[in-house]
Parts: C-alpha cells; structure tokens; sequence
C-alpha cells in the first residue's frame, strides 16, 4: 500500500497551484543524506518521510526517512538501520522481518548509488543488494503476492527481485500501494487512479475513484485485504472496501502528509497512521478524526 529528498520538497508531491493539481516530478534529484544521531526528535526526523509501516502484531511504528529507518518512540525516533541510506522507496513483505528498499546511500555506507533494490530480512537493521545496483532508485515500490512493482522512471515488475520485467503501462505513479496477500496493485496519478489484478502486469484506470496522491491496503491477519484508504492532494481521506473499486469520503489530516499506512480493525473501519511534517498522526475510526501518536 505506497509512497519520498531533504524536506519532501514541492517537487516531490502534488501541489495545489489554484483549482489546478499537480503530480510532483517524480525522480527530481535527491541530495546527500545527513549524518543522523541514534536518537532524534520526531518533528525533525517526519520532515523527510518516505514511508510508513506499523507491524501487525506489535503496532510498532516504523518510518523509512531520508537518513534511514527509525522506530517512533513518543515524541522520539529510535535510528533501527545501522547504515544511513536514504530510503526513497520501501515495502513491507508477509515476514515482518523482511523489507524491500531503494534510493541512495548515506555518509560512510558502502552502498552503490543509487542503491537498486536492497533487503533487509531483520527488520531493517542491515541490508544488502539484489539487483540494479548504480541503476534503479525506485521512488514507488510495493509487494504483491507474486513479487514486487516498482517505478525508476519506468513502471517495473519482478517475481525474485533479481529479474525485472517492464511494463507497457505508460503513466508515473507518486504511489503503488499492494499487498503479500493479494494480486491487487493501486497506483496514484496525476490522471487518477490506475489499477491492477495481476500485480502489476496489466493496469485500468478507475474513473470513479477521487484524485489521490497516497493510498494503502488496511491489511487483516485472517485475509487478503479488500479495505484500501486514499488520501487527496488537499488532506481529505477516502475508504474503499472493495479493493479500490469505489470510494466514500471519511475525515480530513491536517499538515502536509507525507506517507500513509493502514491495518484492518474488527469495527469493519481500517485504523489509519499518517506522517506529516509535523509528525505522526492516527485515526481509529476510519480516517473521519485524527490525533497525534503518543506512547
């Protein structure tokens, strides 16, 4: 379910320029990564916001930042990966140890640049290389039930991470947004929202859908998600309960988000945390109110 440089700048997200919106330019260059400390505010860290992940099980909340991953502790952020990459792209897998990542290495890593597709299979401390080193640094990156779908400039698809396929599809996503559990990809643009059946492979637009710049899969333990929440240039948040298909209005999240994340509730609305520049904020009641993270 996503979605990514020093302060997100507006090149990197949409814009509102009057009634007009406006898809960020997607692969604008990113500058060096700063040399983090193990320990930093979390207003300081959530101003370079890639990506957002919270474990099923434990409701740990982690953010993929422009000086690597950190854990929210509170008012702080715990530094997790031992070397600073800037991670403009990231996804989650099945197995909650493993993540897929991309984008550029940091002071004192040893790291191509960009760094291709990396791997972390605990939990984000360490990571290696698997493929398109020097080549790749996908901005847009999901896992499916069949692999992973990545955007560098072109929308990719792999089975293994290793072996990549080109799509034919020719829109930029700001977000893909899938599942381990299911073939169901979602992609933000600027012409609406595109989706896939088949992970990637083949893509329809849904002209019904709201014009979103994030969106992500509300996962269950039990099943592959159907429950998807999208959030519009303007802050308003959208549920799909049916893989995307169709689309309600919810609530509104204040500030400038910066990357969403969500998890399936037993009250049939998806709890929903967003990054923003001023930090970390949730809604249990299927995004119409928001309230910031506390411990």
């Amino acid at each position: 379910m996503t979605p990514r440089n020093v302060s997100l700048s507006k090149t990197t997200r949409f814009s509102i320029a009057g009634a007009a919106l406006v898809l960020p330019l997607l692969l604008a260059g990113c500058t060096s990564a700063t040399t983090p400390t193990p320990q930093t505010t979390l207003a300081s860290t959530t101003q370079h916001v890639h990506g957002i992940y919270v474990d099923q099980m434990s409701s740990k909340v982690l953010l993929a930042s422009h000086d690597g991953l950190y854990a929210a502790a509170g008012k702080t952020l715990v530094k997790v990966s031992t070397d600073t990459i800037d991670l403009m792209g990231f996804t989650p897998t099945a197995d909650p140890r493993v993540f897929y990542g991309s984008g550029h290495p940091g002071p004192g890593s040893a790291l191509p640049n960009p760094v291709g597709l990396i791997r972390s299979t605990d939990a984000g401390k360490t990571w290696v290389t698997l493929s398109r080193q020097g080549k790749s640094d996908f901005h847009a990156l999901s896992a499916t039930d069949h692999g992973l779908v990545a955007f560098d400039g072109k929308l990719r698809t792999s089975a293994d991470g290793i072996t990549w396929e080109t799509s034919s599809a020719s829109f930029s996503p700001a977000v893909l947004a899938g599942n381990p559990a299911t073939s169901v990809v979602l992609a933000t643009t600027q012409q609406g929202l595109q989706r896939s059946t088949n992970s990637g492979s083949t893509w329809n637009a849904v002209p019904t859908a709201p014009l979103m710049q994030f969106v992500a899969f509300a996962p269950s333990p039990e099943k592959a998600p159907t429950d998807a929440v999208g959030i519009a240039p303007d802050g308003s948040v959208h549920v799909s309960t049916d893989a995307g298909l169709t689309w309600t209005a919810a609530g509104r999240v204040k500030g400038e988000v910066q990357a969403v994340t969500a998890l399936a509730q037993a009250s049939g609305k998806p709890a929903i945390w967003v990054a923003t520049a001023d930090g970390v904020q949730s809604s249990s009641d299927g995004g119409a109110t928001f309230g910031p993270v506390t411990p």
